[in-house]
């Protein structure tokens, strides 16, 4: 198959195409897109399906116009993968669906599956993943070499806008304690210089190290000796936890429901429940380099059926059950059925 990407963000790039490419499909990154070109690439590409993902400049207001007239034109079957929900289900998932209208949603969130379904729009659960070729194990890296390491954003406006979200409980069981008790943690990512209400302390400018390229990251993983990965709901889990893993990190987290069901605590990863359990478990590791070792290995083998090989598998099996994917002598007949239903 042809599949295109209207995409280019590094955060989107690297993982579900290159899992398409594993399983032997041509695949083509759009890149930064204008009203016109959409429809050339979409011409001479000619792909067999079509996927928008994420929340990127892509997504902006003033192109989803182009990406309902061109996409739609073409009559090639498109599929959103909604990367933002639950938090952003209102405020961007469900503005984008309906007005692009794609033919599919795959949804990181198991309750919103209904949510699309009762707007019209067939869906199913899909989760993250982690791409070996971005993510991997590799030896520490001296400029990443740390005691204990964040890469994430701070996201201080975000969270001043959600004062209940579950992402401010995790930050103040993981970071929280630590920071207070002045325990160094090498942080890359924005605005952690203003975390100071959600830290109750402020994080010393040397610990914090700006934003950190998207490939890089896994040298800080493969580097730390702890890496701090806090999660953002109970009901699912970050990007972060499998590529983390993925990269052969020793990840502390957050103890979930989610995060129970997908590893073992204290075998794959380890995970804490209060501020006191956090700094005992960083002193008990930082002490214990073998069991970290042992923790770290098993993790990174643990997450390998978690690739985004596996993941453009099922969503290619979804497809094909569900109907959107189709064998040629039914391709006329369904583009015809569609065709009535554009406006």
């Amino acid at each position: 198959m042809r599949i295109l990407f209207l995409e280019y963000h590094p955060m989107w790039i690297h993982g579900l195409p290159n899992g398409f490419r594993d399983l032997g499909h041509e695949v083509k990154i759009s890149g930064k897109l204008t009203k016109h070109q959409m429809g050339r690439m979409i011409a001479s590409f000619k792909p067999d399906l079509i996927i928008t993902l994420g929340w990127t400049l892509q997504h902006k207001p003033h192109r989803r116009p182009w990406i309902r007239q061109y996409v739609g034109k073409s009559q090639v079957p498109h599929v959103f993968w909604a990367t933002e929900d639950p938090t952003h289900f209102e405020t961007f998932s469900h503005r984008y669906v309906k007005a692009v209208k794609p033919d599919f949603v795959f949804t990181i969130c198991r309750a919103n599956v209904n949510k699309y379904e009762s707007l019209g729009f067939p869906s199913a659960h899909m989760d993250f993943g982690y791409h070996a070729k971005v993510h991997r194990k590799s030896k520490p890296y001296k400029k990443f070499r740390s005691e204990i390491a964040v890469v994430a954003n701070g996201y201080s406006h975000i969270l001043k806008k959600y004062p209940k979200h579950y992402r401010i409980q995790s930050l103040q069981t993981l970071i929280r304690p630590l920071v207070q008790d002045k325990v160094r943690i090498d942080f890359w990512g924005r605005q952690w210089d203003k975390m100071k209400p959600i830290l109750g302390a402020s994080v010393p400018k040397s610990h914090i190290h700006g934003y950190l390229d998207y490939p890089e990251a896994r040298k800080v993983y493969n580097s730390a000796k702890i890496v701090i990965g806090p999660q953002n709901q109970l009901t699912q889990v970050t990007q972060r936890t499998y590529e983390i893993l993925g990269s052969g990190g020793f990840l502390l987290t957050s103890d979930t429901p989610e995060i129970r069901r997908l590893f073992e605590p204290g075998k794959h990863l380890v995970v804490s429940q209060s501020a006191k359990e956090t700094k005992r478990l960083v002193t008990y590791y930082l002490n214990h380099p073998t069991e970290r070792e042992n923790i770290r290995e098993a993790g990174y083998r643990a997450v390998s059926q978690h690739s985004y090989k596996s993941r453009a598998a099922y969503m290619l099996r979804v497809l094909h059950e569900r109907g959107i994917l189709i064998n040629e002598s039914m391709r006329s007949y369904h583009l015809g059925s569609r065709n009535k239903n554009l406006d």
